[in-house]
């Protein structure tokens, strides 16, 4: 048996027995005196109360483990008593990761528990992007009057991993700055291609196909028809996932850092369709970084880092974070010829330095910044007043700006790429 923590239920049912037993010899009356004496005997109970060792085995099972985005899961826990005595006031409390919401259904569970007796609840969480491990299960047993418990807490382990496709919904357009492998990004260079660029002086060994034997007929002369030559771009998606990095416009709503991950991972899925080389970064506490590539296994990878790296987590990180160091490690990383997608809602000002700066080391920079803000309160009005002039202040320095409210990614897409020049 264990005794337990004193509840202090019974706080001052002492005073009170003392007060009636006073009273009824005063008055000489029978029913206070039998009152005085019940009031006794609980206070005997509970000086003695205890309640048995408590052994418990938890279970969890989940009706899909991998679910896609959104998906509804139902997790049915069932709680076995092991030990060898009743559990007369039994509560379980589950320890549903932070990130998953409960959908339907409490969480919790309170009965009593004969030995070797089990007991079971459900309820339904909501799938969202990432590796989601449940904490342990809080455990409180009273003894029958309440006034000792038992606090434990007994652990099953359980992860449910929700792994979104990598599919393509909008086409990204890139800015000018390539490498030298062939694919869909327009440049100055002549060579070959599709688009006309120029005609020169024929050269010895030039391809048959691309002589231009229109001007052959009229001069006489053999001229080569160039083409504007189309380059595969070398393209890192850098999320600022920073803790200024998570808000949102209400509490049910996605923050920015779960809307700036979908965004980059619809951005690789098509960039990587159109040939183009494409790497992963995190400009946070948890440092993350997948080299340029490409191909279905760079895919795979992609997607199980988005799914799954802690610094994409739907919750903010609690470590320390040094930005100038972390801004320096990307850049050492970064390709000479490397395009920059950021992806940050750009709620203070440093956003606006890091894409300024990567500009300014010579990285075609285009942000994707999804809006946080309201116009709820007067605090909620300035605060998108004065993200509005960073991403001003951002087009006035040369970077690419997608603003991106409540419509789906490709129509905010499509209205900023009018505005965009090549």
């Amino acid at each position: 048996m264990s005794r337990g923590f004193d509840t202090e239920r019974w706080t001052g049912l002492d005073g009170l027995v003392l007060v009636a037993a006073g009273a009824g010899v005063f008055t000489r009356e029978a029913s206070l005196l039998l009152a005085a004496g019940l009031g006794v005997v609980v206070l005997g109970y509970v000086r003695v109360a205890a309640i048995p060792e408590v052994s418990l085995r938890i279970e969890r099972d989940l009706s899909d483990a991998t679910p896609d985005p959104d998906d509804e899961v139902e997790v049915t826990l069932r709680v076995t008593n092991e030990g060898s005595g009743t559990l007369f006031d039994l509560r379980v409390v589950d320890g549903v990761p932070p990130a998953l919401g409960v959908a339907d259904g409490p969480a919790r569970l309170g009965t009593a528990l004969r030995p070797g007796a089990t007991a079971t609840a459900t309820y339904t969480v909501t799938a969202v992007r990432g590796e989601h491990a449940w904490d342990e299960t809080v455990v409180v047993v009273r003894d029958p009057s309440g006034a000792v418990e038992s606090r434990e807490t007994v652990s099953a382990e359980t992860t449910l991993r929700c792994e979104p496709e990598l599919a393509a919904t909008a086409d990204l357009p890139l800015r000018g700055l390539t490498s030298k492998y062939a694919g869909r990004v327009e440049t100055d260079v002549p060579g070959s291609g599709l688009e006309f660029a120029s005609i020169r002086e024929y050269r010895h060994g030039d391809p048959i196909r691309r002589i231009d034997w229109n001007r052959r007929a009229r001069t006489g002369e053999l001229a080569t028809v160039e083409f504007r030559e189309e380059r595969a771009a070398s393209v890192v998606l850098v999320v600022d996932t920073r803790p200024e990095a998570h808000v949102a416009p209400g509490d049910e709503a996605e923050t920015a850092v779960e809307r700036s991950v979908d965004a980059a991972s619809v951005a690789f899925s098509a960039l990587l369709d159109s040939g183009d080389s494409v790497g992963v970064a995190a400009f946070g506490p948890d440092e993350c970084w997948l080299a340029p590539s490409s191909g279905a296994d760079h895919r795979a990878r992609a997607r199980r880092l988005f799914a799954t790296h802690p610094a994409f987590a739907p919750t903010p990180p609690d470590g320390a974070f040094f930005p100038s160091v972390a801004v320096r490690r990307l850049r050492r990383r970064l390709a000479s010829d490397a395009q920059v997608i950021f992806c940050s809602p750009l709620v203070d000002d440093y956003g606006v330095s890091v894409a300024r700066r990567l500009e300014a080391y010579g990285h075609a920079v285009t942000v994707v910044s999804p809006d946080p803000t309201t116009t709820a309160t007067i605090g909620a009005r300035l605060a998108r007043i004065e993200r509005d002039l960073r991403l001003r202040e951002l087009r006035r320095s040369g970077v690419r700006v997608l603003d991106w409210g409540d419509e789906p990614l490709g129509v905010a897409l499509a209205r900023a790429e009018a505005g965009w020049s090549r």
